[in-house]
């Protein structure tokens, strides 16, 4: 087929709501990089603080250990108190925001792109069918259920011993990774196990962490000797987050990695992951522990690299089987419009000419094993489904087609924006 031309489109033309919603998505996404860089950064910290402090003979009463640090050019001399100095400072610095702001943050990014955009990156009509407002109830519903379901199980006398607290826990994670990947997307499955994960993180701090030092704080103001109780329940909820922080790293970078999300065993991949943050963690908080000074057990770097190596052969195998082909699926109805927008045809075929190379089931490019981000484009369904991100990726801007794949001239660009503006104003 031969090149689409067309009048390369003037500023005036451009979607102009679709390039302020995705400039939204950017910020909050920023804004949720930042919150969660500080949030794991003084939670690595005290933890390491923690397994670092030493007992030396002048401590004073009820103090547990102490740790000299040098940063900056500065030496600080830190105390940890069991359960509370006897008198209570003048000025407290609390860890909370960090907390806050970062599943704030995640949660409004998980609005625009999954909620907002759910017959596209929620919603796998390959995996289930359902409307997409039955799809955000189910998100929805289990965020709320796992917090909970992990936070009672904590509460029982179950939640005692924490080796066996800490198998039962992983094995419903494991569940959870299953059940969604039976009902989402891949890309939606992975960052919905990183989502419940990131929301028990959460409540473990706005609800029984803070809440508990206030109730120590509490008591030292009315002149009463704290519980050590409160304590001991932050400290586990606390060492359950610093556990987690890695694999819901992982599942949030995830969607930018098909190979990871778009396998039939993404919800295995995900499981081996979380056996991977355990793995990393026992390391470095060994490392850090004053028993162990610099010197962590050498065996989790074999562990590690034995389960990474897992997860690469697990994403692979898909490759070993049979090509079973792309059928065409059904377009949801808010799609519809775009497949019946004047330009539609000549849209197609820009995009078949110029995209169709590499988001293939089974790309023909040189180096590729999977569709860039699993997008397919083989299809005028494909088409209508991606009109967003085609009309910002190649029409709007020149993300794509990328470096030496790109044949698409001016007049191609401009066919994929008048068609998508055909379908925004009509």
């Amino acid at each position: 087929m031969g090149k689409s031309r067309a009048t390369p489109f003037r500023r005036k033309t451009l979607p102009d709501v679709t390039i302020l919603w995705s400039w939204a998505e950017f910020a909050v996404r920023w804004l949720h990089v930042t919150a969660a860089i500080a949030w794991i950064g003084s939670s690595f910290y005290f933890i390491a603080l923690d397994l670092g402090l030493r007992k030396t003979p002048d401590l004073p009463p009820g103090a547990g250990g102490e740790e000299w640090q040098v940063h900056g050019g500065g030496f600080y001399h830190i105390r940890k108190y069991l359960v509370a100095p006897e008198r209570l400072p003048e000025h407290l610095t609390w860890f909370k925001w960090e907390s806050y702001t970062t599943w704030l943050s995640g949660f409004a990014v998980l609005v625009l792109v999954y909620y907002l955009g759910a017959d596209l990156f929620l919603v796998d009509p390959g995996v289930l069918t359902m409307p997409a407002r039955v799809a955000i109830a189910i998100s929805l519903g289990s965020l709320g259920l796992g917090w909970l379901a992990y936070d009672r199980i904590c509460k029982s006398a179950f939640g005692n011993d924490n080796t066996r607290l800490m198998i039962l826990l992983y094995v419903m994670l494991v569940a959870m990774a299953w059940g969604y990947s039976q009902v989402f997307s891949g890309r939606a499955a992975l960052l919905h196990l990183g989502a419940i994960t990131a929301t028990v993180m959460t409540a473990n701090v706005f609800l029984v962490i803070i809440p508990n030092q206030k109730i120590v704080v509490g008591d030292l103001k009315a002149g009463r000797v704290p519980d050590a109780k409160y304590g001991r329940i932050a400290k586990q909820r606390s060492t359950h987050n610093n556990y987690l922080t890695l694999p819901v790293l992982f599942l949030m970078l995830s969607n930018h990695y098909p190979l990871a999300f778009a396998s039939r065993w993404n919800w295995v991949i995900a499981s081996l992951v979380f056996l991977m943050g355990v793995t990393i963690r026992h390391y470095f908080n060994s490392f850090h522990a004053s028993t162990h000074p610099r010197k962590g057990p050498l065996w989790t770097w074999g562990a590690t690299a034995l389960l990474f190596a897992a997860i690469v052969w697990l994403s692979m195998a898909p490759l070993y089987g049979e090509d079973e082909g792309w059928e065409e699926g059904a377009l949801a109805p808010s799609r519809q419009r775009f497949a019946e927008a004047e330009g539609f045809d000549a849209a197609v075929e820009v995009v078949i000419n110029n995209c169709s190379m590499c988001h293939a089931p089974r790309p023909a490019w040189p180096g590729l094993g999977w569709p860039p981000r699993d997008v397919k484009l083989v299809t005028a369904s494909d088409v209508a489904r991606h009109a967003e991100q085609i009309s910002l990726q190649a029409g709007v801007t020149h993300a794509m087609p990328p470096g030496s794949a790109n044949f698409m001239d001016a007049g191609d660009r401009a066919v994929l924006v008048e068609w998508y503006r055909n379908a925004r104003d009509g």
